[in-house]
């Protein structure tokens, strides 16, 4: 079970992007994910008119290290460690600094 999973929203740690939130978009592996609005660059697209592709540059987001970001804990307003627990026979994800459930409402 993985410790950051697609639609989480998570806070960049370290690097050029640092403190910006966004929503996981992919898991690109098993040690990247790509996150929306950070690490985004500037990519150079020749046109190909057999595509309808008109060229240009485009704005593009790049994989990130999964060690330069933490999951957003809503109730701390800050970036918290996870960890897992069974409740109900299920194997859940908790947040280390208060316990709750990731992703409960409420």
């Amino acid at each position: 079970m993985e410790r950051i999973r697609k639609g989480d929203e998570v806070i960049v740690i370290t690097g050029k992007d640092r403190g910006k939130r966004g929503v996981v978009l992919a898991r690109v592996d098993a040690t990247h994910v790509r996150v929306e609005g950070v690490n985004v660059v500037k990519k150079h697209v020749r046109p190909n008119p057999m595509k309808g592709v008109a060229g240009g540059i485009v704005d593009k987001t790049m994989p990130i290290d999964i060690s330069n970001v933490m999951l957003f804990n809503p109730a701390t307003k800050k970036g918290d460690r996870v960890g897992f627990k069974v409740v109900d026979g299920k194997k859940v994800r908790v947040f280390k600094s208060n316990g709750a459930v990731v992703g409960a409402k409420g």
